[in-house]
């Protein structure tokens, strides 16, 4: 027995090398994969990705988001040139700055700074019946933050997208989202206002939204609005009950 387990060991330490190597190699693959979903389903014209990848998926801005973020990553990979990267940022920030905001259901891109959760691939205005997404406007707003900061050369590409990314952070209306509450709520459509959409608790990836709504250099919102949102945590002692930790 003594044998086998010392012949066992060693044949894990000959392999531990080609296990890693082959682990990174599977690492690199899945990261390039997901770079080219948000490369190739992207309308090159707006920089609009698409939710899923079916003929007529309209785009979602989440999905947008992490597009931008993968781009980032995608330049540091050497899967596209910094300058194409950036004409890419800077065509889908246009698109969002540039994209009309208003309250009626039709021909919009967004209201109040936020954004529609599913636009038109190539019009780029609301689709469906889809609602003004909290959630959906912070991943957006997370990527556009993300290019912002990488992009930090004086190119004037860069320059631009530094520009455009504060405009539209400094434009997103959170506070309108509170609905005259604490919390912000899911979100608001033409057609019902906020009717229908709950409040944002805890513990979820709102988080990231709560930060960025907190954060906002014109539009924060108060303190007290992260106590709602921890208000709804489900807590777990030692003694393995659960529990609201309301504030």
């Amino acid at each position: 027995m003594h044998r086998r387990l010392v012949f066992l060991a060693l044949l894990l330490l000959v392999a531990a090398p080609a296990t890693a190597q082959t682990t990174d190699a599977v690492l690199d693959s899945v990261q390039h994969r997901a770079f080219g979903y948000f490369w190739s389903e992207a309308n090159p014209a707006n920089g609009l990705v698409r939710d899923r990848s079916q003929s007529g998926s309209p785009a979602s801005i989440a999905a947008v988001g992490f597009g931008l973020s993968s781009i980032c990553v995608g330049i540091d990979h050497g899967w596209v040139s910094r300058a194409d990267g950036a004409a890419r940022v800077l065509t889908t920030l246009q698109t969002f700055w540039n994209g009309s905001q208003g309250s009626s259901p039709n021909g919009f891109i967004g209201y109040k700074g936020l954004f529609y959760h599913f636009l038109d691939m190539n019009t780029g205005a609301r689709t469906w019946t889809s609602e003004l997404s909290t959630i959906d406007t912070a991943l957006l707003l997370a990527g556009i933050l993300d290019a912002r900061e990488y992009f930090s050369t004086q190119d004037s590409a860069e320059v631009q997208i530094r520009a455009l990314a504060d405009s539209i952070d400094r434009r997103v209306d959170w506070n309108f989202m509170r609905n005259l509450g604490n919390g912000i709520k899911m979100g608001w459509t033409p057609e019902t206002a906020f009717g229908g959409f709950g409040t944002w608790t805890g513990y979820n990836e709102a988080m990231i939204m709560y930060i960025l709504a907190l954060g906002s250099p014109t539009h924060p919102v108060p303190a007290n609005s992260w106590n709602t949102w921890t208000g709804g945590y489900v807590v777990t002692n030692t003694y393995g009950y659960s529990f609201i930790n309301c504030p």
